[in-house]
């Protein structure tokens, strides 16, 4: 249905949905979104929740995922995700895009935008993605300051800070981490780059009570393990964070190459989205009929007739 219709949007703010898909037993499946149209078809295959992922968001931009992207930009995407989906959106929050009062200045703008939860990272800039080498974290008193900051700043907004400190700190040092953060006022912690199932488990055992993100993202440093199994080792919550757009750009790289190849997209019909299918998973037909129950020619019947 359209999302204009204001019978058809969520009254509860973005932040509480989240908190109540969480209270529910078993973990909270959320796949990673690029863009409105991704954000639907997962909508369709069932999931409740989405993740946009700055890897995945700056990629879509052709833009390297090194913290060098507005929080007005992100807002952007956030809007596009919320909106064409009505979902929950997990937002990666990168580094907070700056110390404390930037912080703030990001919570308040992704609620705005219509953000669920956000996470927030314990490196340096130029921050890197988690599974990359040679990453420079921050002090850890200074994450806990942005982290008290976002939890000050936020009116619904569900918090949870990641830490980067597994592959220099081992798995004491990010629980040591991770405790201070819960402690400045993260609502759930995300270990980063963890990459073997013992490490998984150890980091659950440290912070029983303490709800925890996975994930798990291809070609990095995590095995793959499935969401059934991350919940059977403590996990809350999992996302795939480019999985969407690292699938559609490998379609869009094969659909280029034919048309250069072939002179036209003819070959690579039987690969498309058909329009029939493209109409209904935006609702173009429900627009259209909302458009003509407002908008109908209304003849006067008071006027002189010449």
């Amino acid at each position: 249905m359209p999302y204009l219709v204001a019978a058809d949007v969520a009254t509860d703010p973005a932040g509480v949905r989240f908190r109540k898909l969480l209270a529910r037993p078993g973990i909270l499946s959320l796949p990673g979104a690029h863009n409105g149209m991704a954000a639907i078809q997962a909508r369709n295959a069932g999931f409740e929740g989405l993740y946009l992922s700055g890897a995945a968001m700056t990629a879509s931009m052709g833009l390297p995922d090194l913290g060098i992207i507005t929080v007005d930009e992100v807002a952007f995407f956030i809007r596009q995700l919320a909106r064409a989906s009505g979902l929950p959106v997990l937002v990666d929050g990168d580094t907070g895009y700056g110390e404390a009062l930037n912080v703030m200045h990001m919570v308040r703008t992704f609620e705005d935008a219509g953000a669920a939860a956000v996470h927030v990272e314990d490196q340096l800039l130029p921050k890197k993605c988690g599974h990359l080498n040679d990453k420079k974290l921050a002090d850890a008193q200074d994450m806990a300051a942005k982290v008290a900051a976002a939890a000050k700043a936020r009116r619904h907004l569900y918090l949870i800070a990641r830490t980067d400190a597994a592959a220099s700190e081992g798995i004491d040092g990010a629980v040591a981490r991770a405790r201070l953060y819960i402690e400045a006022g993260a609502d759930a912690i995300f270990p980063e780059a963890l990459n073997t199932a013992e490490m998984f488990r150890a980091f659950a055992k440290a912070l029983p009570g303490v709800p925890l993100l996975a994930n798990m993202t291809e070609f990095g440093k995590t095995p793959f393990f499935t969401a059934s199994e991350f919940e059977a080792m403590g996990y809350k919550m999992v996302i795939w964070p480019v999985s969407s757009l690292r699938v559609a750009n490998k379609a869009q790289e094969r659909l280029y190459a034919a048309m250069a190849r072939d002179g036209g997209a003819h070959n690579m019909v039987e690969r498309m989205q058909t329009r029939a299918e493209l109409y209904a998973a935006i609702g173009l037909h429900d627009y259209e009929a909302l458009d003509a129950s407002i908008v109908q020619t209304i003849i006067p019947t008071d006027m002189p007739q010449g």
